[in-house]
C-alpha cells in the first residue's frame, strides 16, 4: 500500500477485523493507520481477541509482570543504532562517565550483588542485557574476558547465570542480542527464557544510510528472524516484539507483524511478543525524531494482537508512556507489562523510571483486570515442561512456580544447585533407574501410530506446508535427458568422474532408461577398479540406549516422548551387556546411538563409551552422531573438540556421519524442525577427523528433496573429505516413510523408488571417486533385492549384522533388523560376488588373522 490508507481502506478492513475475519497485510497495513471512532472500534475488536484468549489460557481478566532487575553485562556493542543511548565506548567508560562502571563488563560480584537485592525485595527473574558482539569491535571487551579467562561475551554470560541460579535463584532471562543456534544450544540450559527484539524486517532501515540501522550488522533483518527461527527448532521459551516508530512505513511495520506470526506458528516458541514506543533521546541521532503519537501506538498494538490472536501474549512497556495512558494500552488488547524492577532502573530508557507497582495495579484494576506476578517464562511453557525448560533448570522454575504456571504469591527466590539430573546415566531412564519406561525395550509392536504429542512437537504441520513447494524427485529437471546430453555427460564422467561440473552431474542424476544403465555400468566398472568384487560386512550390533528424544526431527518414528508406551532407556549395565554378548557372538563393533533426552547428562556420552571397553576392551566403539557430540558438548560446557577429546579417551574410536539427512539447509528445515544446521554438521565431523575420530558419510534423500540436492550433498562431502580424508565410507540411506510423521502428515512423498535409488547409489561412486572409496548399500531399507541391485550399481558394502536396528524398525522399515553372516553372504551371491568381513575402518579383524 503506497501512501497512508483512505477512510474507505480503513472502514472495509475494520468490518473484517469485527467479523473475526483473518487479516491480511493489506488490510493491516490500513488498520494501523486507524484513528479516532475507527481506532476505537479497533481496540475493542482487539480487546475481545485478548479476552477469549485468556478465558481459553484458563486465567481469565488476569493481566501479568515479571517482577525483575535488570543486569547490564555490558554497555559496549559492536552495533551504532541511531537511538540508543544504553551503549557506549571504552573511552566514556573510563572516564566514569554518566556514572557508569569503568570496567567492560560487570565483574561476577557486581552482578551477584545485584540479583541478591532483587532477591530480597521478591523479584523473580534477572533479565541479562547487554550489546552484541563488543569483542569483535572493541580490543578492551577482548582483553577484558581474555584476563577472565573467557572466550567471549556469551561464555561470560553462561557462567553467570548459573552463578546467579546457584546463589540467588532468580531465573535468567538473557538478551544478549544475536546469537546463533549454537549458542542458543548451549545457553538454554542455563536459562529457562531468552529474548531478542526483532524490531522491524525493513531492510530500508538497515541499508540506507541515514536510516536508524545502518551500520549495525546484528541489525540485519534476515538475521535477527534466523535467531527466531533457531530458538523455535530449540524450543526455547522466547520473548521478542517490534520497535515503532523509528522511520518505518505502515507497511514495513505490517510485514514485521506478519513476519512474528509466521515465526510463531511454526515452532510455537515465541512466549509474548512486545510493541514498544519510540522515544526520542538527547546525544543520539535520532534525537531530533518525534516520539510515536500515543493513537499510533494503540493502533499498533490492537493490530499486533488481532494478527496474532488469543494464544499470544502482547506485552507494551508501562513506563514509556504515563502511567494513565496505561489504561488505553489495556483497551487496545495488552495482556502482560514485561519486567518491573524495585530496584534497578530501565538502563535501556532510563530517562523513564518503572511505575510503582502499587500505582500499577491500581489501573491495572480500574480496567478490570487483575495483576499477577509471573515468571521470566511464561505459565503454558512452565506447565508443559519439556522440552520448553531444559532439566538442568526446571527446578529452579519448580520452586518459583504454582500450579497454574504463575509466581506463587509471596514465594521468594533461593540458590539451588545448577547440575545434572540426579543420579548420572542411569537417572535418565525414568528417573528410578529403570531398564523400561513403559514396556519391554525388545518389543517389536508399537502401542500407538503416533508420539503422544504428535500435533506440538514438530511445529505447526499448516504452516509448514503454506511454506514448501511439494518436491517431485525430478522437480529441477525432467527424468530421461536428451540422448546428446545425456551422452556428453556420460563421455565425461568416464574421462574424468571427479571433474563433473554440476550440470552434467545432475543430468546423470536424473538419467533414466538406457542412460541410467550406463550410468550404473560407469559406476560398476569404477567400483571394481577401486575395491574389486569383494562384498565387505562387518559383524557389529546396534545399541539403540534410549528413544526418548525432543528434537522434533519431522521425519523420525524413533523418537518418544518419556511419557509415551514405547519409550525406552538402557542403564549402562544393559548396554556393557550387550556389546559382551555381541562380542561372544562374533562383533568386532558396536554402533551406539540414541534420542536426545533432556535429562541425559552430558557426561553420558563417555561413561557409555567407557561402559564398553571396561567390558570389551577389544570392540570397536563407533557412537554418537553430531547432533548427540553437539548436545554433549552443550550440556558439559566443554567445546566440541574438547568433547570429542575426551570422548576419545573414553573409549570412542569413531563416529557415525549421520544426522546429515540433506546437508542444504531449506531442506533440513523442512525435514527436521530442531537438528544442527549444515554448518554445524560440517564443523563437528571434520573436527571429530582432526582430533583422530574417522566417521561415516551418509545422505537420507526422497522425502522433501530433489536430485539437485543431491548433487550438492555430495559435492559437500568432497570438500571435507579434500579436507580431512577422514571418511570411511559413504552410505545412501532411502526415506522410509510408512511411520514417518512428515510423511503421515501430508507433507513428504513416499520415499525413493528403484530410479532414484539405482541413481543415488550410481552418482555417489561416481562424484566421489577417488575420495571416499566404500559405496555401502542399507538392506535394513532396501531389502535382499534392492540391495542387490545397488551392488550392480556401484556399492561393495553391506553394512553390518547389527543384531538390532530400532530405528529404522520403528519407522516402518520391512526388511527386519538383524541378518545372520550367511543371509548376508546370500545377499551378495545373488549379485554374483563374493564376501569378505572387515573392521569399521575396513581392515581385516584381528580375529579372522
Amino acid at each position: 500500500m503506497d501512501g497512508p490508507p483512505t477512510p474507505q481502506q480503513v472502514r472495509r478492513a475494520l468490518a473484517r477485523a469485527e467479523r473475526g475475519a483473518a487479516l491480511d497485510p493489506t488490510e493491516a497495513t490500513a488498520l494501523l493507520g486507524a484513528r479516532g471512532e475507527q481506532l476505537d472500534r479497533l481496540c475493542a475488536a482487539a480487546a475481545r481477541v485478548r479476552d477469549a484468549g485468556l478465558r481459553a489460557a484458563g486465567r481469565p481478566g488476569i493481566v501479568t509482570y515479571s517482577p525483575k532487575v535488570f543486569i547490564p553485562v555490558t554497555r559496549l556493542c559492536r552495533d551504532r543504532c541511531h537511538y540508543c543511548t544504553f551503549v557506549t565506548t571504552p573511552g566514556h567508560l573510563a572516564r566514569g562517565a554518566h556514572g557508569q562502571q569503568s570496567a567492560p563488563y560487570l565483574s561476577p560480584d557486581e552482578i551477584l550483588d545485584i540479583a541478591r537485592r532483587g532477591a530480597d525485595l521478591g523479584c523473580l527473574e534477572a533479565l541479562f542485557t547487554l550489546g552484541d558482539r563488543p569483542e569483535d569491535r572493541w580490543p578492551e571487551a577482548r582483553a577484558w574476558l581474555d584476563e577472565q579467562g573467557y572466550d567471549s561475551t556469551l561464555a561470560y554470560v553462561r557462567a553467570m547465570a548459573i552463578r546467579v541460579l546457584e546463589e540467588t535463584g532468580l531465573l535468567p532471562h538473557l538478551n544478549p542480542g544475536v546469537m546463533s543456534w549454537e549458542e542458543l544450544n548451549r545457553l538454554k540450559p542455563v536459562a529457562p527464557s531468552m529474548g531478542m527484539m526483532l524490531e522491524t524486517t525493513s531492510r530500508r532501515l538497515f541499508e540506507e544510510k541515514g536510516q536508524a540501522h545502518f551500520g549495525s550488522p546484528d541489525k540485519d533483518p534476515e538475521v535477527r528472524l534466523r535467531v527466531l527461527e533457531d530458538a523455535g527448532r530449540l524450543s526455547v521459551p522466547f520473548t521478542t516484539g517490534l520497535l515503532v516508530g523509528i522511520g518505518e512505513t505502515l507497511a514495513e511495520r505490517a510485514e514485521t507483524i506478519f513476519a512474528l506470526r509466521a515465526s510463531a506458528r511454526r515452532f510455537g516458541a515465541l512466549q509474548e511478543v512486545i510493541v514498544q514506543n519510540f522515544r526520542a533521546k538527547p546525544e543520539t541521532a535520532m534525537r531530533h525524531t518525534d516520539d510515536l503519537g500515543l493513537e499510533e501506538f494503540r493502533a499498533a498494538i490492537a493490530v499486533t494482537r488481532l494478527v496474532l490472536g488469543p494464544r499470544m501474549r502482547v506485552q507494551a512497556p508501562p513506563n514509556l508512556v504515563d502511567l494513565a495512558e496505561c489504561r488505553s494500552l489495556l483497551d487496545a488488547g495488552v495482556d502482560d507489562w514485561g519486567g518491573v524492577s524495585p530496584l534497578t532502573p530501565d538502563h535501556v530508557n532510563p530517562e523513564r523510571p518503572w511505575p510503582s507497582l502499587d500505582r500499577l495495579r491500581a489501573i491495572t484494576s480500574e480496567c478490570g483486570f487483575e495483576l499477577r506476578a509471573r515468571l521470566t517464562v511464561h505459565p503454558e511453557y512452565v506447565v508443559a515442561g519439556e522440552p520448553w525448560l531444559d532439566p538442568r533448570v526446571s527446578g529452579h522454575v519448580a520452586a518459583l512456580a504454582g500450579d497454574d504456571g504463575l509466581a506463587r504469591a509471596d514465594v521468594r527466590p533461593a540458590g539451588l544447585p545448577w547440575q545434572e539430573p540426579d543420579g548420572g546415566f542411569d537417572r535418565a531412564g525414568d528417573g528410578h533407574g529403570r531398564t523400561d519406561l513403559h514396556t519391554a525395550v525388545d518389543t517389536d509392536g508399537r502401542s500407538e501410530d503416533r508420539r503422544s504429542d504428535f500435533d506440538a512437537v514438530y511445529g505447526d504441520w499448516d504452516a509448514l506446508r503454506e511454506e514448501i513447494v511439494p518436491h517431485e524427485p525430478a522437480a529441477e529437471r525432467p527424468i530421461s535427458q536428451p540422448v546428446r546430453e545425456g551422452l556428453s555427460a556420460l563421455r565425461a564422467a568416464e574421462r574424468d568422474p571427479g571433474a563433473l561440473t554440476d550440470e552434467q552431474a545432475l543430468t546423470l542424476m536424473t538419467a533414466d532408461g538406457e542412460l541410467l544403465e550406463q550410468v550404473c555400468r560407469l559406476a560398476d566398472d569404477l567400483r571394481r577398479d577401486t575395491v574389486g568384487d569383494d562384498v565387505t560386512y562387518v559383524v557389529n550390533r546396534n545399541i539403540n540406549f534410549t528413544n526418548v528424544c525432543y528434537v522434533g526431527c519431522r521425519f523420525c518414528a524413533f523418537a518418544q516422548r518419556r511419557t509415551d508406551a514405547d519409550a525406552f532407556s538402557l542403564s549402562l549395565e544393559q548396554v556393557a551387556d550387550r556389546a559382551q554378548e555381541a562380542w561372544e557372538l562374533g562383533a568386532t563393533e558396536v554402533c551406539m546411538q540414541g534420542g536426545i533426552d533432556p535429562e541425559l547428562p552430558g557426561t553420558a556420552y563417555f561413561d557409555l563409551a567407557a561402559a564398553v571397553k571396561r567390558r570389551v576392551p577389544g570392540m570397536h566403539v563407533h557412537a554418537f552422531s553430531p547432533m548427540e557430540i553437539v548436545n554433549g558438548a552443550s550440556r558439559t560446557g566443554l567445546s566440541v573438540e574438547d568433547f570429542l577429546i575426551k570422548a576419545r579417551e573414553s573409549g570412542l574410536d569413531t563416529i557415525p556421519g549421520t544426522a546429515a539427512e540433506i546437508l542444504d539447509d531449506d531442506v533440513r528445515w523442512v525435514l527436521t524442525k530442531g537438528k544442527l544446521p549444515t554448518r554445524t554438521w560440517i564443523d563437528v565431523v571434520s573436527t571429530a577427523h582432526r582430533v583422530g575420530l574417522r566417521s561415516s558419510s551418509t545422505m537420507m534423500y526422497g522425502h522433501v528433496d530433489n536430485p539437485r540436492h543431491w548433487v550438492q550433498h555430495l559435492r559437500v562431502l568432497r570438500r571435507i573429505q579434500d579436507d580431512t580424508g577422514g571418511f570411511t565410507e559413504f552410505v545412501p540411506l532411502p526415506f522410509v516413510h510408512h511411520s514417518s510423521p512428515i510423511y503421515l502428515a501430508g507433507v513428504a512423498r513416499p520415499g525413493p523408488g528403484l530410479r532414484d535409488n539405482l541413481a543415488v547409489h550410481a552418482m555417489a561412486r561416481i562424484l566421489l571417486h577417488g575420495r571416499i572409496d566404500n559405496i555401502q548399500t542399507s538392506w535394513v531399507k532396501l531389502g535382499t533385492e534392492g540391495t542387490q541391485a545397488m551392488l550392480r550399481a556401484g556399492a561393495n558394502d553391506l553394512g553390518g549384522t547389527l543384531m538390532e536396528e530400532t530405528i529404522s524398525r520403528m519407522a516402518g522399515s520391512e526388511h527386519g533388523s538383524a541378518r545372520t553372516v550367511a543371509e548376508l553372504t546370500e545377499i551378495a551371491a545373488g549379485a554374483g560376488r563374493p564376501v569378505r568381513e572387515r573392521t569399521t575402518t575396513y581392515g581385516v579383524p584381528a580375529r579372522r588373522r
